[in-house]
């Protein structure tokens, strides 16, 4: 599924609803508090902080899908097209950031 395609199915959704979508302060106000339910997952799977034996299994996928469903409804209450959002930041990362990393094909060495 392409970006305009999740950003249509979030608005079909959210369309049947009279509610319609959250003011924007309220959707990043839910952008943090999902980011940091992904944040608690990491940290329990990759960090210090093990689960409580009572606490349910939790899933990073899940969260990453919290995240994604968040940062649409945001796109779709401003009007911005995911897909033409996403070409600029990638545009932006190839061209400032061209030369920023080492390269897996680079066989050039620093003696």
């Amino acid at each position: 599924m392409d970006l305009e395609a999740v950003q249509q199915r979030v608005d079909d959704y959210i369309g049947q609803f009279k509610e319609g979508y959250f003011h924007p302060m309220t959707l990043v106000v839910r952008l943090s508090e999902e980011l940091g339910e992904l944040a608690r997952e990491i940290n329990h799977s990759y960090g210090e902080k093990p689960k409580k034996k009572e606490e349910g299994e939790g899933s990073i996928a899940l969260e990453l899908g919290d995240l994604l469903f968040v940062i649409t409804c945001l796109a779709n209450r401003l009007e911005i097209d995911l897909n033409e959002a996403f070409a600029a930041v990638m545009n932006k990362f190839e061209i400032r950031d061209k030369d920023r990393w080492t390269r897996k094909d680079d066989s050039t060495t620093d003696v």
